[in-house]
């Protein structure tokens, strides 16, 4: 299925996806596709005809404390990838924001190269982007969750509408991001995994990564921008330390930005107090 063109607006990004799409196949691939309202979506997967080829990794996507190491886990990677880096040269979503992940990248000790995967995998940097399990905003965040960080409906404006405010939704989003990074220290993709489908999915898991095929989608999608992004050669800097952290919320939420149709139709796809949680 060949994407098309919805507005002038999009056409240096569908150019530089147009690009990619009769590339061989390779590992560590990434997929996307632009939808009606020119919003991009990533996935680690073709998950359905929509996707095409974006770019190439030069890696296989590993799990444990190995990911993010340049010496064990991200061999192979010498540069971004020409097609990523023009999109986000490109896109104006990122680029009115950039300034505000530099910021929560110093604040928290997060790389700023996991913001931007974990953004572009949520959202595709629409600040407007709404769920729909009601997911809010560049980070995806549902009101439960944002409400521990203190963002929360008053005369003012609802939770919801707060959340569209990209500084207010990156400041959430990125503490979340940093509470979940204490709670399983060492352990990106587990952060990332909880970021998805709640930190209790993961410690029920094992310490592991749910068996759930949106979850685990989701998990590769991220490291794979986020090796791509920040090559090897320069190492990973995510260091945030490790401390007891107290989590009793009902973090992550499934059915954000990009998640496939057929999945969100799924019951039996869907952990149960995901799915409890959200109905």
């Amino acid at each position: 299925m060949r994407l098309k063109l919805f507005s002038l607006l999009n056409l240096p990004l569908l150019a530089v996806l147009l690009t990619a799409l009769h590339a061989p196949p390779a590992r560590a691939d990434i997929w996307a596709y632009i939808d009606g309202q020119g919003v991009t979506h990533f996935s680690s997967l073709q998950l359905d005809e929509r996707y095409e080829l974006f770019s190439r990794g030069g890696e296989s996507f590993t799990t444990g404390k190995t990911a993010g190491n340049p010496a064990q886990g991200a061999q192979g990677v010498a540069a971004t990838p020409p097609r990523l880096r023009a999109y986000f040269e490109l896109s104006p979503g990122y680029k009115a924001v950039r300034h505000l992940l530099r910021e929560a990248s110093d604040k928290h000790g997060i790389d700023y190269e996991l913001l931007q995967a974990l953004i572009a995998t949520e959202s595709g940097f629409n600040a407007q982007a709404v769920s729909p399990k009601g997911a809010v905003g560049l980070m995806q965040l549902i009101p439960p969750t944002a409400a521990r960080y203190g963002v929360k409906s008053d005369k003012t404006a609802q939770a919801e509408q707060k959340l569209t405010d990209p500084r207010t939704n990156i400041r959430a989003g990125s503490s979340y991001l940093s509470d979940l990074m204490k709670l399983f220290p060492g352990e990106i993709e587990l952060a990332i995994a909880a970021y998805n489908a709640g930190e209790g999915a993961v410690q029920r898991a094992g310490n592991r990564i749910p068996n759930y095929p949106e979850t685990k989608n989701y998990v590769k999608t991220v490291m794979q921008l986020y090796n791509q992004l920040k090559p090897a050669s320069t190492g990973r800097s995510t260091s945030v330390s490790s401390g007891r952290v107290r989590m009793e919320m009902m973090g992550g939420a499934s059915g954000r930005a990009n998640m496939p149709a057929a999945l969100a139709a799924s019951p039996s796809l869907v952990l149960p107090e995901v799915a409890a949680r959200l109905d």
